[in-house]
């Protein structure tokens, strides 16, 4: 039995949408550092909106995506050992990377390595890669409707400003002079590829698989914030806003 494409032609069908709203995802890792920071009432309330936002995205529209995924591997592999785990295990690869990467940078010369040269490269190395895949899907969604692009730009947009003031708050000048601008760059390139190419429709659950992982590791490590520096009121606005977005419309 032939698997039922998880990827309609959202290029073909807006060709002007599309790269506007990746031109805009880029821009966010641009203009990031011009935000309020954490230490201002404002600048928590918008981080703590997108917290809920992000996090929104991951348990209401992600997740489900990934499930829809297993359910047509297990359809084309029936029978064959681990084919249902599968997608399950290319999401718990995308966590596990991302894990595995911070505790290197945490715990390298006695905890100084994040701060370093090094820390930094290994941080922006793998923020790139991340930036590029987000950019790639932004032209390979499920559900292909211009709500669904907008939707999708939204939840990566906030989560983008998220670990963006993370990297800011870790590695400041840095990331300021370099690190933002390579990571606007992978985003186009990314959606570049996206335009070009089209893997199969396996390959692409395994990449939404991955990216789910990674989103729920650094949802959690970034976008949830500690208890005295977060605010729940911000964060549960922007958590029921948008699910109820996806819900009803």
């Amino acid at each position: 039995m032939e698997w039922t494409p998880l990827v309609a032609e959202p290029v073909a069908r807006f060709p002007v949408l599309t790269p506007i709203l990746a031109v805009v995802l880029a821009a966010v890792h641009v203009f990031t550092v011009y935000v309020p920071h954490e230490t201002s009432l404002r600048g928590r309330q918008l981080l703590s909106m997108g917290a809920g936002t992000s996090v929104a995205y991951v348990f209401v529209l992600l997740f489900p995506e990934v499930a829809s995924a297993a359910a047509e591997v297990r359809t084309m592999y029936e029978g064959r050992f681990f084919a249902e785990q599968l997608v399950f295990l290319a999401a718990l690869a995308g966590l596990v990377a991302f894990y595995g990467l911070e505790v290197y940078a945490a715990h390298r010369i006695d905890g100084r390595f994040e701060s370093s040269r090094g820390g930094y490269t290994i941080h922006l190395g793998s923020f790139t890669a991340y930036s590029a895949l987000i950019g790639y899907l932004l032209f390979h969604q499920e559900v292909a409707g211009a709500v669904n692009l907008v939707l999708y730009t939204v939840a990566m947009g906030l989560h983008f400003l998220n670990f963006d003031r993370g990297l800011d708050r870790r590695h400041g000048e840095r990331f300021r002079a370099t690190g933002r601008w390579i990571l606007a760059g992978a985003t186009l390139v990314g959606a570049g590829a996206g335009i070009v190419t089209h893997v199969g429709e396996l390959a692409l659950g395994m990449l939404l698989a991955f990216l789910s992982g990674g989103l729920v590791f650094n949802t959690f490590k970034e976008e949830v914030p500690e208890a005295e520096k977060g605010l729940f009121f911000p964060f549960l606005v922007g958590a029921s806003a948008y699910s109820a977005i996806v819900l009803f419309i």
